[in-house]
């Protein structure tokens, strides 16, 4: 029987605040459209953190169940370690689903949107069929695709347009940068995983890249993100608060670049989030005082 402390590790409290950065950015972004909305905020974070429990704990139920985690790096999974029984594990995931669901209605039904109920619909498939399924495409080397997708494109740009009702270059440019940032997240958890993967037959975009590319295309991932938050907050002074994130960019590529892998890859994982989180508060902060 898994303790309190075990589920909540379970749910990877690290991945978290790559589900808050997009709704800070594009909370911001709508406060510079003139069109900032707390209760409509909190609404999409609560979805946005729901959906990320979920997805974590769909993740565990998923790999555990195929025998993809019996050798894994990082947090304890729930399923494969045998503390959880998988079903247990499964509905954890449907609640927090169930959850982020909720909260998503209420914000179609405060804002009118209705057409969101194709997104929502959406995000819960791509949420579950990452790793469940018969033919999950998060086996296929398709995730960073979708992480890019919802967690920085429908995440930053639904943000903005529930709350202003319109979006702007910079709301698009504050998208593109967190959904980099997701995909740098992903990708550097997946090139620590490579050997395990490639045995369990996981097809992760890593593993298809290799190790050495995948290392470059994190780093690319980065710079790239970075080059867009600066662009984002041009014209004005904001624009070189982003200088500040060179330092760090440069110590998490460089550590990346260099080989490190295995459990010297958490710290790169974590700090690769607080990169994100960082960067998320900074731009929102000059988008939404120069409006």
């Amino acid at each position: 029987m898994a303790t309190v402390t075990e589920w909540f590790e379970g749910a990877r409290p690290r991945t978290l605040p790559a589900a808050l950065a997009p709704v800070i950015v594009g909370s911001g972004a709508a406060a510079s459209l003139g069109g900032f909305a707390l209760g409509r905020a909190l609404l999409a974070a609560g979805v946005a953190l729901a959906l990320q429990v979920g997805v974590n704990y769909a993740n565990d139920y998923s790999d555990g169940v195929r025998g993809t985690d019996l050798s894994r790096v990082g947090p304890t999974r729930l399923t494969a370690s045998g503390i959880a029984r998988p079903k247990h594990v499964r509905n954890a995931a449907f609640i927090a689903f169930g959850v982020a669901a909720l909260l998503g209605l209420a914000l179609v039904l405060v804002t009118r949107q209705w057409w969101w109920l194709g997104f929502g619909v959406a995000a819960f498939w791509a949420a579950w069929f990452y790793t469940g399924g018969k033919r999950p495409y998060g086996y296929e080397g398709l995730g960073e695709v979708m992480v890019f997708i919802f967690f920085g494109l429908v995440a930053t740009l639904g943000t903005t347009v529930t709350q202003a009702g319109r979006l702007s270059l910079a709301s698009a440019l504050g998208a593109v940068a967190m959904g980099l940032l997701a995909c740098a997240l992903l990708m550097v958890n997946n090139i620590r995983d490579i050997p395990t993967d490639a045995l369990a037959g996981k097809h992760t975009l890593a593993v298809r890249l290799g190790d050495a590319t995948a290392r470059r295309v994190y780093a690319g991932f980065i710079w790239l993100a970075l080059a867009c938050a600066f662009a984002a907050l041009l014209p004005g002074v904001w624009a070189l608060w982003m200088l500040l994130f060179i330092a760090p960019a440069a110590v998490l590529t460089f550590a990346v670049r260099v080989g490190v892998g295995g459990r010297l890859l958490v710290p790169v994982l974590a700090g690769t989030s607080g990169f994100q989180l960082a960067m998320a508060l900074i731009v929102a902060t000059g988008l939404a005082l120069r409006a």
